[in-house]
């Protein structure tokens, strides 16, 4: 909206919209990094402007967009005056138009010690890791957030947690190995059981939102973890709603835990799940479906529109899926995403 400008040595207002709620800022910190702190929770998912879920409407005020990954935020969508929140920082008081999430407000963000517990190779490049807490203490979470690895080096590393939270004994993980990647490239070669690492947790507004509608979950190669943990704890809450499933890899093995959601499937009635693979070779045998994974919604569903959809992928699954879907009728407030942008 505005070409960035020295921040005011003034606290700034930051107001959200329809709640009327507000809160101080610096403006040295993101509009969602200020409104954390402040204890005010938005939609966010992978806080570095790739997956698109914290992107709002500043009404009022002129705002710095940061960086933002290509294809996150459209020159339309600034000209309608729409930021990510997650990059934007304020340069003036402004007033936000967002969703405000319940439900994450009464949960601590602990930095805590773990131990691995198990590392087991559930495909050629995807790992479960399941990591042990200290005796005394619990990570209390919901399911589709996530946990960050505090290395070393003072970077972090985000994975999703897969498994459900009444089921929080361990935490699972799914690792896919990134090549170049220097903490996957550990995870793979030299990480030992009983190897200590250090995590902060829990992030991320990725949840389940009460609804009647049915719901459609779009799940690309570890984009799986987290929709495992809502699924599982949907099932264990005794939620009906219909539940359809797509699961999409490059290849067979990509579905590393197929086994599972096949259970699913065949157990309940209100859940289905459709794998899909881009790529299958002779190897695979494959005689499902072929192609990239929300086509197989599109195809599937000419009418979008009484459903809410959760995307877990790639940016480029995140951002295709938006687009795509709501022209084909979902509405855009029943979208919701967390995009896995891979950090070398």
């Amino acid at each position: 909206m505005a070409p960035a400008q020295p921040a005011s040595t003034q606290p700034l207002r930051i107001t959200l919209s329809p709640s009327a709620r507000s809160f101080l800022t610096q403006g040295e910190d993101s509009l969602l990094q200020a409104a954390l702190d402040a204890g005010f929770v938005l939609p966010y998912g992978c806080r570095n402007g790739a997956c698109g879920s914290c992107k709002g409407k500043v009404l009022e005020g002129l705002v710095d967009h940061g960086n933002i990954q290509p294809g996150a935020l459209s020159l339309a969508d600034r000209a309608a005056g729409y930021a990510l929140f997650c990059c934007a920082k304020p340069l003036s008081d402004v007033v936000l138009e967002c969703r405000e999430v319940s439900g994450t407000n009464d949960i601590p963000v602990k930095t805590l010690p773990c131990r691995v517990e198990k590392i087991v190779r559930v495909a050629e490049d995807v790992i479960m890791l399941s990591l042990k807490l200290p005796v005394n203490e619990r990570l209390q979470f919901l399911a589709g957030q996530y946990i960050e690895f505090l290395l070393k080096n003072g970077k972090t590393r985000a994975f999703s947690i897969a498994n459900a939270p009444h089921a929080a004994g361990l935490l699972e993980l799914h690792i896919r190995h990134v090549v170049g990647g220097e903490f996957t490239s550990h995870v793979f070669t030299h990480m030992k059981e009983k190897d200590i690492l250090r995590l902060r947790g829990p992030l991320g507004t990725f949840l389940l939102r009460d609804a009647d509608k049915p719901i459609i979950f779009v799940a690309g190669g570890t984009g799986f973890a987290p929709i495992k943990s809502m699924i599982e704890q949907a099932l264990h809450q005794g939620i009906r709603r219909p539940i359809t499933l797509y699961w999409g890899a490059r290849k067979r093995s990509g579905l590393y835990f197929d086994a599972l959601p096949m259970q699913w499937a065949t157990e309940y009635p209100h859940i289905r799940y459709v794998p899909v693979l881009s790529e299958p070779d002779a190897t695979d045998a494959w005689h499902g479906r072929t192609g990239q994974v929300h086509h197989a919604v599109l195809q599937d569903h000419p009418d979008l529109s009484p459903f809410q959809i959760y995307v877990c992928g790639a940016p480029a699954l995140t951002e295709n899926a938006l687009k795509d879907f709501t022209a084909q009728g979902l509405p855009a407030e029943e979208f919701f995403a967390d995009a896995f942008s891979f950090s070398i």
